[in-house]
């Protein structure tokens, strides 16, 4: 039995950036070492007789990717320790300029959790990531929630939600998810693990004390937190407490970084009792 979960999100950082072969040692102990229950992984690779994600969490998972992958290998996916039941994808491709990130999707997939917490939806989220592309990101995140209220159609079914947002919490697209603001008519409410565990402080996962970050495309990189973990609220509130939300990976080991991202990790449980009733 179980009334709780630890979630991760993580950006990997493809294997061909950043030298991978010191990275992936940090990159499996540290896996290993955190156990989550749930993750959802960006840039991650598979085929041709290897995967990365299994390569690097070890035994007793199994995993759902997003359809989509680039070029040179690099997609999503999304692990699970308990077994998984229906695997829905709505692709992010809304615009024309989107059109070249085939692996923008949100993947939702029912975990079959044991009772009380019973099965779950876990949705990953993985919108555009480059500056100036807000609209899209906007319309994504209203696809994406749109999509997700469909599956759970008044059921009485947690979800969370996680992934590399690619956007700060003051984002348009990120008020939307936390109940801050409506767009294109639609309104949602997800409670965002980090500021309930950490409020006011910044926790940026895409940082310039990272030298991974300013190695890479983004040199003038200022520091950001665009790494999510999210639990959807009903009509009464959060349905899952947020027990704990740290950073994953943020710091070097031996003069080495696991990724140009921070993970995030936050273990959720179910509330002494249901929200909405007096006890």
């Amino acid at each position: 039995m179980t009334d709780g979960l630890r979630v991760l999100t993580m950006n990997l950082l493809a294997p061909q950036k950043g030298d991978y072969e010191r990275r992936r040692p940090l990159l499996a102990e540290g896996l290993r070492r955190l156990r989550p229950d749930v993750a959802a992984f960006q840039e991650t690779v598979w085929g041709d007789g290897t995967d990365q994600a299994v390569e690097l969490l070890g035994p007793g998972y199994q995993l759902a990717r997003h359809s989509g992958r680039a070029a040179d290998g690099v997609g999503a996916c999304l692990a699970s320790r308990w077994p998984l039941g229906t695997v829905r994808e709505l692709g992010l491709q809304v615009t024309e300029r989107t059109g070249s990130f085939v692996w923008g999707a949100a993947l939702a997939v029912e975990v079959m959790a044991p009772p009380p917490l019973g099965p779950f939806l876990f949705v990953h989220h993985k919108p555009n990531w480059q500056y100036g592309y807000e609209r899209e990101r906007e319309l994504q995140a209203v696809a994406a929630a749109r999509f997700v209220e469909e599956l759970v159609a008044g059921r009485d079914r947690q979800v969370v939600l996680a992934g590399d947002f690619d956007d700060p919490p003051d984002a348009a697209s990120i008020r939307f998810w936390t109940g801050r603001q409506s767009l294109d008519g639609t309104s949602v409410c997800y409670e965002d693990a980090w500021t309930v565990a950490h409020p006011g402080e910044a926790g940026h996962t895409f940082s310039p004390r990272n030298p991974l970050v300013t190695a890479g495309e983004m040199v003038l990189e200022r520091g950001r937190r665009i790494d999510y973990v999210m639990a959807r609220c009903g009509v009464h509130g959060p349905r899952l407490d947020v027990a704990g939300c740290e950073l994953a990976f943020d710091q070097a080991a031996g003069g080495v970084w696991a990724s140009d991202h921070f993970g995030v990790v936050a273990d959720l449980r179910l509330p002494r009792r249901p929200p909405g009733a007096w006890a």
